[in-house]
């Protein structure tokens, strides 16, 4: 991939994809070239059978400053049914990240807005910059919300702190999103990256089949105790089959870290 590129992919050997944003003068915005190549990075990730853990992060002061403005303006006038099916692949496509089988963590260096913070809520963990400015101002553009941040603001906050950010538009600073559980924590941002892989890095050193079963139990939402238990009843026993599981028993009694191999 070419420097021009706005995505850059990294593999790391543990099984930690990176993907980076790296369109900085622009405040990496989603345009129709990113969205293209965030398609193929999701549908390559998804593929992937040593894939333990995604981080996403953007290049320069800027996590993801959401849909490109000229995009949307270039929409205005057309009829709903066009408008709709076009917005509605568009949210898919960069929601595809929910779809990975894989923990993912959003590294929030700089602002998130609009959809650039939808984008770091549907990740399953979120680390900001001190400073970054992260909010939903659809309204401030004359706009409704989109890409579902409607549900996962409120998922994130709790629905009367989403009400309030989404109806005033209001942008928090990465302190303030910590503090309210927006994010999981607030950092320099030098120190937003490194964070995020070290968190990474434990995921991927744990079992992965086990991983994959709790993100996904963890991504049915809110579980009731009857359905939690139904869920781990199948889940459970599942890992008990696997290789994984004794080294697991075996390295706690030989007091020495497991070596996981998905087996």
């Amino acid at each position: 991939m070419s420097e021009q590129e706005p995505l850059r992919v990294e593999h790391r050997p543990n099984g930690v994809a990176v993907l980076t944003f790296d369109h900085p003068d622009k405040r990496n915005p989603m345009t129709a070239r990113l969205t293209e190549q965030w398609q193929h990075a999701m549908r390559s990730l998804h593929a992937d059978p040593g894939l333990r853990a995604v981080v996403v992060t953007g290049a320069g002061p800027a996590f993801c400053s959401g849909a490109d403005l000229g995009d949307l303006a270039d929409g205005h006038g057309q009829d709903l049914t066009t408008a709709r099916a076009r917005l509605t692949a568009f949210y898919r496509s960069w929601l595809a990240v929910r779809e990975l089988p894989v923990p993912t963590i959003a590294a929030v260096n700089g602002h998130a807005v609009g959809a650039g913070l939808a984008l770091a809520l549907a990740c399953d963990l979120r680390y900001a910059a001190t400073e970054a400015k992260l909010g939903a101002p659809f309204v401030r553009l004359g706009l409704h919300p989109g890409m579902a941040t409607t549900a996962l603001l409120a998922e994130a906050v709790g629905l009367p702190r989403a009400r309030e950010l989404l109806l005033t538009g209001r942008l928090l600073s990465g302190a303030e999103a910590a503090a309210i559980g927006l994010v999981q924590q607030a950092l320099p941002a030098r120190q937003v990256l490194r964070t995020a892989l070290e968190t990474a890095d434990e995921i991927a050193a744990a079992a992965p089949l086990a991983v994959r079963l709790t993100r996904s139990g963890l991504a049915q939402g809110p579980l009731t105790v009857e359905q939690a238990l139904a869920w781990e009843a199948l889940a459970q026993p599942v890992t008990l089959t696997t290789d994984d599981f004794r080294e697991g028993v075996q390295a706690r009694r030989d007091h020495r870290p497991p070596h996981f191999t998905g087996a």
